[in-house]
């Protein structure tokens, strides 16, 4: 039984002390291939490098709106750095902009260079035929808009998708893969089967979104994509599979989705 985790963050600081131990044990664990997500230039630098380091690693890179400039005067130039990390890769290991969206949990003064980064980036993955990894929280109305005037060419991912029935409801009408992580888990998620369950099997996801969001029973401590596993356990309860049935269904959704 072999696992794709559609998210992670092995280029995290976290991982600074034991990172190349952690990735090996992962791959050891039957997690066999993994992307490694950027959110600002130096995550996506480095992780282009740890996947270019490992085959089994793919890399995905941009700016998430927690990390955009501080006005809109450097809005062109941050997008140029992105892309010229794109145009470093030789070897086809970026399969996607991301994580890119919105944020008006942490953000809520800079609204419109939020958005304004995201369509740009949106312009950005359709001129190197990619999809996008969307980051959206407490912004529903405004992500869901912004992708209804702005055609994103290869769809992509709602990432560590918000519990929001509406949002995924118009996201898979709009084409888009829906990825789960830990928050599923949760004993406090009392919608998450009803989530779960209005998303074909041939669009689902899962991840881990590690360092971040351990899902139970790991829940609390630093996670790593080990922990992918319990999340689809926790989808093919829900789905009444079995675990390797959704092992495999996501393997290839990932696979199909991201072009590998």
């Amino acid at each position: 039984m072999e696992f794709f985790d559609s998210h992670s963050h092995y280029n995290d600081e976290k991982f600074n002390e034991d990172r190349e131990k952690i990735i090996q044990e992962t791959y050891n664990s039957g997690v066999t291939k993994f992307i490694c997500a950027g959110y600002d230039i130096e995550s996506s630098k480095v992780s282009l490098k740890i996947s270019n380091e490992h085959s089994f690693i793919y890399s995905i890179v941009g700016i998430s709106p927690n990390d955009v400039p501080e006005s809109l005067s450097q809005v062109d130039l941050i997008i140029e750095k992105i892309e010229n990390i794109i145009k470093q890769d030789k070897s086809n290991k970026i399969v996607a902009i991301g994580e890119i969206g919105l944020d008006y949990y942490w953000n809520k003064e800079n609204k419109e260079i939020q958005k304004e980064v995201f369509i740009k980036q949106i312009e950005l993955a359709n001129k190197y035929n990619m999809p996008i990894v969307i980051h959206t929280r407490e912004a529903v109305d405004d992500t869901l808009k912004i992708l209804k005037e702005n055609n994103v060419n290869n769809k992509g991912i709602f990432h560590c998708c918000p519990l929001n029935r509406e949002l995924v409801k118009q996201g898979l009408n709009l084409g888009f893969y829906i990825s789960f992580a830990g928050p599923i888990t949760f004993k406090n998620s009392k919608n998450a089967e009803e989530i779960v369950n209005i998303v074909p099997i041939d669009r689902i996801l899962i991840e881990t979104d590690s360092p971040y969001l351990a899902p139970e029973p790991k829940r609390g401590t630093r996670n790593d994509c080990r922990n992918v596993k319990y999340t689809a356990a926790k989808i093919a309860e829900f789905k009444g599979k079995t675990l390797e049935e959704i092992a495999n269904i996501t393997y290839k959704n990932t696979m199909r989705i991201f072009k590998i």
